[in-house]
């Protein structure tokens, strides 16, 4: 009797381990990392600039000042420091011709120092990826220079440290018991585009052999298709925090040396990621919801993206003077040794706003949208929202950028609610120069009301006018057209005369209603309707870029 039931026990408990291994299968086989790509929400209503007639310097101040700083410093420990900084520190001394037989000698004498893949508990030597990535530059970018890069040092780059070579893409996590989830596309651009660089160099000098042969080995195919996958649904880790400096450098590699196909699908992907952040900035500065690496949600720079500082160094170039870089002078360097240049539209709108507009980026049904309001020196941005079930996304305060320079949160006009828990958040209530969220405006020190009432008070800051409507359970703030400060708060009162009705509708004094639910479901959009007509609230189902952005609307 005892062996029979102990017999149904282990049995029990083998079909229950059964069925958490089927389910955890199942859900990471279906999660949107490993779907992502197969998403096509669509383009939307908003072009994409490509048009290039700007002439580019070669070189700027700052550019110099990238390529001295990396020069300067020390090699580091390959097992410790190869992962970023050395191959950076050797990119800077061969741009500069500064201790080549130093750098060639130390390239010939190293290993592998680990495997491609994220790390994890059971993969703790991952990352390779990200020296690969700095390893496909040297090799590309100074390969063909045989005074700086010497023909045994190059050999050596492409057939020892450079392991990833032939036709199979490393598309999964280093996998637990076989689970099928794909890794993160910064990991697969970096490991998959230093396998594709590898095999064309291969080719491209000499060796016939047909792993190398991208076009018949499969691998030129595969990538392409990959590369549509984020033209079609976006970027995953949209806006991530550090990853977007990895993902975009990986990109411009394939830009400047992969094969007319995948040069132009990357050179897309790069325009369009540009575009958005010409969109969503102000002054190199910009504050969007974001996913991947939740523990940076308490970061309250506005220029602690690395993407900024890959624009700062690419508009130098166009005669932008006195930028300076954050963080990222480790893949603002790529700037200067590599092709890619913005088109022009994206260096005139990151310039100067030239009119108003406004724009919904769409990011899936378990992804953020953006939504940004924007003009002649003001830029208001949507928190947005975090609902997703492997809890990365971020969710941040709906914010007021002006051309006043201020660098971080604490300094901006902004509002979140309910609460300070940024998963609890729905702050996607952003309309034309409107944005309403549930909780009470953060003012910064310093801002004094050129008028104020029991309802509202009107600022005037860097030539903007703009009301707030602040309390414990609601608050809202807009932009007013010009005028004297009395005369508009007196007009937003008339049009709103019932502050209790604030919490669901706003009237402009001479425009259209809004209402709105700042309480909505995290998948709906807070703003309900304008004008008496609903709008399209289901969020998860919008379009990569829509809205109006006079001269790129179609």
């Amino acid at each position: 009797m005892v062996l029979r039931w102990l017999m149904r026990l282990v049995i029990g408990v083998i079909l229950l381990l059964l069925a958490v291994y089927i389910g955890l299968w199942w859900m990471a086989r279906t999660a949107s990392v490993s779907t992502h790509g197969s998403v096509d929400p669509g383009e939307g209503n908003i072009m994409v600039p490509s048009a290039r007639t700007r002439s580019w310097a070669e070189r700027s101040a700052l550019t110099d000042s990238l390529v001295a700083h990396w020069a300067s410093l020390e090699v580091g420990d390959w097992q410790e420091d190869g992962k970023v900084g050395v191959p950076r520190v050797l990119l800077g001394k061969l741009a500069s011709n500064k201790d080549i037989e130093f750098v060639n000698a130390y390239l010939r004498e190293r290993q592998p120092r680990g495997t491609v893949g994220s790390t994890g508990p059971f993969h703790p030597d991952g990352d390779y990826d990200f020296t690969l990535a700095g390893l496909t530059l040297i090799l590309h970018g100074f390969g063909n220079r045989p005074e700086l890069l010497y023909p045994e040092t190059a050999d050596h780059i492409v057939n020892v440290l450079m392991t990833e070579e032939g036709g199979i893409p490393k598309v999964h996590t280093p996998r637990i018991l076989g689970l099928p989830l794909r890794d993160t596309e910064n990991h697969i651009l970096m490991t998959e585009g230093s396998r594709y660089l590898k095999n064309r160099w291969k080719a491209l000098h000499g060796d016939k052999a047909p792993k190398y042969d991208n076009e018949t080995n499969g691998l030129e195919t595969w990538l392409l298709d990959y590369l549509s996958g984020i033209e079609r649904a976006g970027f995953y880790e949209y806006n991530a925090i550090p990853y977007d400096g990895y993902t975009l450098t990986a990109l411009l590699n394939l830009e400047a040396f992969a094969a007319e196909p995948v040069r132009m699908a990357a050179r897309r992907i790069l325009d369009r990621a540009n575009w958005e952040y010409a969109l969503s900035s102000l002054s190199f500065r910009r504050f969007p919801p974001f996913r991947r690496q939740p523990q940076q949600a308490k970061g309250s720079r506005l220029d602690a993206q690395y993407h900024t500082d890959l624009m700062k160094a690419w508009l130098s170039l166009a005669g932008i003077e006195g930028l300076t870089i954050h963080e990222g002078k480790h893949h603002a360097l790529w700037v200067p040794l590599t092709s890619y240049r913005p088109p022009d539209a994206v260096v005139e709108w990151v310039i100067r706003k030239p009119t108003s507009y406004y724009i919904q980026m769409g990011h899936g049904r378990d992804g953020s949208p953006e939504i940004y309001s924007g003009g002649p020196g003001y830029l208001i941005t949507a928190g947005g929202v975090s609902n997703d079930w492997a809890r990365q996304c971020v969710a941040r305060p709906t914010t007021l950028i002006l051309e006043d320079g201020a660098m971080d949160l604490k300094d901006l006009l902004h509002v979140a609610g309910p609460g300070d828990k940024y998963r609890e958040w729905n702050n996607t209530g952003v309309h034309e120069n409107f944005a309403v969220a549930a909780g009470p405006v953060s003012i910064p020190a310093g801002w004094k009301p050129a008028a104020e009432n029991h309802a509202w008070r009107i600022f005037n800051r860097a030539n903007q006018h703009i009301a707030v409507h602040s309390s414990d359970d609601v608050g809202i703030f807009c932009l007013l057209p010009e005028g004297d400060p009395g005369t508009l708060l007196a007009q937003l009162t008339a049009a709103n005369a019932d502050a209790k009705a604030l919490a669901s509708r706003f009237q402009w004094p001479q425009g259209p209603a809004i209402t709105y639910d700042i309480h909505a479901p995290k998948n709906q959009w807070v703003i309900v309707g304008v004008d008496g007509k609903p709008v399209d609230r289901d969020h998860g189902k919008w379009p990569l870029m829509r809205g109006n952005v006079p001269g790129w609307s179609r």
